[in-house]
């Protein structure tokens, strides 16, 4: 096992992996150093999955340029690494007269930003574009640049592709503790000790323990707390573009979105805690949910046809100014900070990575690989195909004809697939976001011991060591006896 990087990303979340994805253009050596078992299982996993254009952002702030560069981005990305993704546009409703004067102020703040086809909609031509908006809007400003993706595939898709241009990742391998050395820094970890020429720090929520190591500038990140409601398919169309209500000192507000998926999602919250790891979601937090996004749509809210709640953190940096803290730390040449990325930190994720590579390359002055990997194929969902091309591959391969998830339809053939391809799943959670299977109506209910019977098979041998998110979220205890 190598010990020495030119490079050594801390944190798998979707920026860790944009930057490491970036890096592997050129001829460097990097590793990606992850606490837990699987990339973007940590803030990455918690996200709305919106495309933000980028006019929610202060005009000259890092925050707005690298919005506007990574929405530029996504399409290209899409298409090379197999991501589903969606220009559905987005919307931004006023309610009242008084409020004009904000949806204008946002419309001329995304023209500052260079977002490309801003208007405003009078209440006429806003229902006739989405008639699930509600009758009570009298405005709103579009955005048609906006859209949506699968935060899950978006990061999976590039942990996958900088694999397989040589960045060499640690999974269940928490950084213990950073140190400058004579040239470079070193990193303990639970897999021992490293050396790199170069640090970068994208530890999401806990970015400011690993800055606080290195720095004598003492930062603070507070997580943000964000609950959303999941609804079921069937209701998926009640609107087409995703829709905002006018932002507040906390953030964007509460949304209502389809998913790229074909579900409809509500929310966030967003409440500060002091718990890195405070996921749960909260009575009080769902209910305001429901209530603010009730305001956005005409139909009232099927809240029978929630299939799951969920929270997510937000990595917020407690200063007066609101933007991304992406630096290289003045009295520590070399060590990069990529933290405080609050929303739209997904959609600007790609041009972090450019951003990031052009500080580091200018540094370490690397050539580029002229053998570099561009494109990565995605696991293929059998029920899309056509009758005779599923025939075909079920009679290739008979696992593809044998259903585990019966909602999402994903066969034993697509767990295989996640189980066994780069960085693959060794987790029930890690086999559903690469293939769906357990996000459906049922959430997990039939398919589970399908996918606990795959993966002990294929990768424990155990039962009782299979997780469910890795770590000590064991799915089973006590003796298994073969029957």
């Amino acid at each position: 096992m190598r010990n020495s990087f030119d490079v050594a990303v801390i944190g798998a979340g979707v920026i860790g992996v944009s930057i490491a994805r970036e890096l592997s253009r050129f001829k460097l050596d990097i590793c990606v150093f992850e606490k837990r078992e699987d990339v973007g299982a940590g803030t990455s996993k918690a996200n709305s999955g919106i495309v933000h254009a980028g006019f929610g952002s202060e005009p000259g702030s890092l925050m707005a340029r690298l919005n506007v560069r990574g929405c530029e981005m996504i399409p290209k990305l899409a298409k090379d690494l197999d991501i589903p993704f969606r220009r559905n546009g987005t919307l931004v409703l006023c309610f009242a007269e008084n409020d004009r004067g904000r949806i204008y102020g946002l419309l001329e703040q995304g023209r500052k930003n260079g977002v490309s086809g801003l208007r405003i909609l009078e209440k006429e031509e806003l229902s006739m574009m989405d008639n699930g908006i509600s009758d009570n809007a009298i405005c709103a400003l579009f955005a048609p640049t906006g859209g949506i993706i699968c935060p899950f595939t978006l990061t999976i898709a590039q942990a996958e592709n900088a694999f397989e241009n040589g960045v060499d990742f640690h999974m269940n391998c928490a950084v213990e503790w950073v140190e400058r050395v004579s040239e470079g820094f070193q990193l303990l970890t639970e897999h021992g000790v490293f050396h790199a020429t170069v640090i970068v720090n994208a530890a999401g929520v806990f970015g400011d323990e690993i800055h606080n190591m290195i720095s004598r500038e003492k930062i603070k990140i507070t997580p943000r707390k964000g609950e959303y409601c999941l609804f079921d398919k069937t209701i998926g169309d009640m609107v087409n573009h995703t829709v905002f209500q006018m932002p507040g000192p906390m953030g964007k507000g509460v949304l209502v979105s389809p998913t790229i998926h074909g579900n409809l999602m509500i929310g966030p919250t967003a409440m500060d805690i002091d718990d890195k790891e405070g996921i749960n979601t909260t009575a009080e937090g769902l209910a305001e949910v429901i209530k603010k996004g009730r305001l956005s749509l005409k139909e009232e809210i099927p809240v029978k046809k929630i299939i799951t709640s969920f929270a997510g953190l937000r990595a917020h940096i407690v200063r007066d100014e609101i933007d991304f803290f992406i630096q290289e730390a003045h009295e520590a040449p070399g060590f990069v900070d990529a933290i405080g990325i609050e929303s739209p930190g997904l959609s600007a994720a790609p041009a972090i990575g450019e951003y990031v590579a052009g500080i580091i390359t200018a540094r370490l002055k690397p050539d580029r690989k002229t053998n570099f990997i561009e494109n990565r194929k995605g696991i293929s969902n059998v029920a899309s195909l056509d009758f005779e091309t599923r025939r075909a591959l079920i009679k290739k391969n008979p696992a593809y004809g044998h259903i585990v998830c019966r909602c999402e339809e994903i066969s034993e053939g697509e767990v295989l697939d996640a189980i066994h391809r780069p960085l693959g799943a060794k987790s029930v959670d890690a086999v559903k976001r690469r293939t769906r299977a357990g996000m459906g109506r049922c959430q997990s209910g039939f398919c589970t011991s399908g996918i606990l019977e795959v993966l002990t098979r294929e990768v424990y041998k155990d039962a009782c060591e299979t997780t469910k998110s890795g770590g000590k979220s064991f799915l089973l205890s006590g003796k298994i006896r073969n029957v």
